[in-house]
């Protein structure tokens, strides 16, 4: 459990903020919430959690409702993007309630005032929430439209103090183009920055990494689908791409 002393040598990152998609937590379905998919997440953050890591979370809400896309078929897009971060809420309401169901207490902070679901983003209470052992998972972004789930983690991850930022995709890394469709793409072990701002590199909108490279909080890339991923990471093993300013 965090806060004890077993473990906690073995880690390279202790304190670290998880991103993952709204996507991922459609599991094999088309749109929603697949509950099991959840369940399978929070198994391997109960894991890294119980290995003495500190764990925050930021989710997407791209498998209800993205804001880019409601504005571009016609709706205002702060109107549109204030309904993407209620679906951030929703996802982090099922995720709270996954990892609460394997016995990993947990608090959602929201951005936006949602105060009888979830606590209002407060930085020295989440902080204090994760040094007790408990996750907290950050939703509705920065609370304010026009700003991605990307640049609000990224916000997040400073504010906490995180030492990594980790991005739990589809795939197990940063590769030169799309692996699944393009056999010859190259996969990066490690990227600078401004390589992936100047590649124009699809890993995160170029705010966020901007943030990231500002504040010297690496980003690493891996596939959170792959059982045992996450540890393996927070240990600075196994298959990703890891961004920083080395």
């Amino acid at each position: 459990m965090a806060g004890e002393d077993d473990g906690k040598s073995d880690l390279k990152y202790k304190r670290v903020l998880l991103k993952i998609s709204g996507e991922a937590l459609m599991g094999d379905t088309e749109y929603g919430i697949d509950m099991p998919t959840c369940l399978k997440f929070a198994e391997e953050i109960k894991a890294a959690r119980d290995e003495g890591a500190e764990i925050c979370l930021v989710i997407g809400g791209g498998n209800i409702f993205r804001g880019l896309a409601g504005a571009a078929n016609g709706m205002e897009r702060a109107q549109a993007d204030s309904m993407g971060m209620l679906a951030t809420i929703m996802n982090a309401l099922a995720m709270q309630n996954a990892l609460e169901t394997i016995g990993v207490p947990t608090r959602v902070q929201s951005g936006l005032r949602m105060d009888e679901v979830a606590e209002p983003f407060i930085r020295r209470r989440a902080i204090r929430h994760m040094e007790k052992g408990r996750v907290v998972i950050f939703a509705a972004g920065t609370g304010n439209p026009y700003f991605t789930t990307d640049t609000g983690a990224a916000l997040r991850a400073a504010e906490m103090n995180c030492e990594a930022m980790l991005k739990g995709t589809q795939v197990d890394g940063v590769y030169s183009a799309d692996p699944k469709t393009n056999p010859d793409a190259q996969r990066y072990d490690t990227l600078d920055y401004q390589d992936v701002l100047a590649r124009n590199l699809r890993v995160m909108d170029a705010s966020a990494v901007s943030l990231m490279r500002d504040t010297n909080i690496p980003i690493v890339v891996f596939s959170l689908h792959n059982k045992g991923a996450l540890q393996s990471v927070l240990k600075g093993e196994g298959p990703s791409t890891v961004i920083s300013a080395e």
